[in-house]
């Protein structure tokens, strides 16, 4: 049987003696596939990472890394022989060296291995600093700061990088080209990475997987597809923020009626006995525009998101669902107006709890 090349089993998170994740599993099955965590702030994200760096040590469980056990109760290998690389939310440049000096660490840090499928300069014009080589850590922004500490934990190339929120002093007008950017070095070095992120859209771009931790506890790990549009718990849909909870009553293997909506048709993930009352999860996609038709709803808000309009509607009974549409629609509707929702309703995937 092939084993993963990251194997977290059982495992209690601790730092400063307070457990932050108690009795975590998980994998990441294949070299070069990256895992995003996501997680609220205080979580323990960073507590994972720093304990698979081997800066913290483990009381139960075990952490394997391309099958050598790494840490467990009995053995705990050092952080500077488990050849993993730490890059911090914070950077942690050295403030006496040039960037260029600091990211070199990196490169000093590989050579005893075989030849680097990936130069500095590539690094360098990948991540578009350049222009910053020769300057100071204080002389330059954090978001370079940033990108400085990626290319040098990059340059290492590492048998497993460990990224804490490592775009999160990006500027948002470059950080989609950042993580462009990103994703192609790690997919050309082939580096298992573990990226810590609050930023679901990030985690579902570079994640081959993800790992929603909510209650000090892993809540769902699957793919990004699965995490978004079947979330295995209100929990998780709290967290996720892309879409509502409302009443319905399933009416058949493949409908349920809610008062405000009407009849709702699709496929079922989880199958309910007929008369069940349910919370229906629907996304801001689920609902179509149609300005024909007789289920007319409240405008209350209208978010413009460049491509896309997000209307806010209310129901009947004071429900507020949110609602996608293209931004070239022709009817741009204001605050107050009537909304026209398209019938029948169906959804491909129905979601309920």
């Amino acid at each position: 049987m092939k084993n993963n090349f990251l194997e977290i089993k059982g495992v209690d998170f601790i730092i400063g003696g307070k457990t932050k994740v108690k009795n975590a599993s998980f994998a990441i099955e294949n070299e070069g596939e990256t895992l995003c965590i996501l997680g609220p702030s205080g979580i323990g994200k960073t507590t994972i990472l720093r304990t698979i760096a081997g800066l913290e040590n483990i009381e139960k469980g075990s952490i394997k890394l391309n099958g050598k056990l790494i840490s467990s109760k009995d053995k705990h290998v050092e952080p500077e022989d488990r050849n993993v690389s730490l890059a911090f939310q914070d950077n942690s440049l050295f403030p006496h060296y040039t960037v260029e000096k600091n990211i070199l660490l990196g490169s000093e840090r590989n050579k005893i291995k075989k030849k680097k499928k990936l130069t500095f300069k590539e690094i360098i014009d990948l991540l578009d600093i350049s222009k910053i080589l020769k300057k100071y850590p204080h002389e330059i922004s954090a978001g370079e700061a940033q990108r400085a500490s990626l290319a040098r934990s990059l340059l290492t190339q590492p048998d497993l990088l460990l990224l804490d929120e490592p775009l999160s002093n990006v500027d948002q007008s470059f950080k989609e080209e950042i993580q462009v950017r990103l994703k192609k070095i790690l997919s050309k070095l082939k580096i298992t990475t573990i990226i810590v992120t609050h930023d679901s859209y990030e985690a579902f771009y570079l994640g081959h997987k993800c790992a929603i931790i909510l209650d000090g506890q892993i809540k769902q790990f699957d793919d990004p597809y699965n995490v978004y549009h079947f979330p295995n718990s209100v929990e998780v849909v709290n967290f996720l923020n892309r879409g509502i909870l409302i009443p319905a009553k399933v009416t058949g293997e493949n409908s349920l009626e809610n008062d405000d909506l009407g009849t709702i048709k699709g496929n079922f993930i989880k199958h309910y006995p007929k008369g069940s009352n349910v919370q229906l999860l629907l996304q801001p996609e689920d609902l179509e525009h149609d300005d024909k038709s007789n289920l007319k709803l409240e405008v209350v808000d209208r978010k413009f998101r460049g491509t896309n309009f997000i209307y806010t509607l209310k129901t009947s009974s004071d429900l507020l669902i949110p609602v996608f549409v293209h931004s070239h629609h022709e009817h741009q509707h204001e605050a107050d107006e009537k909304f026209g929702i398209k019938r029948p309703i169906n959804i491909d995937h129905i979601v309920c709890f």
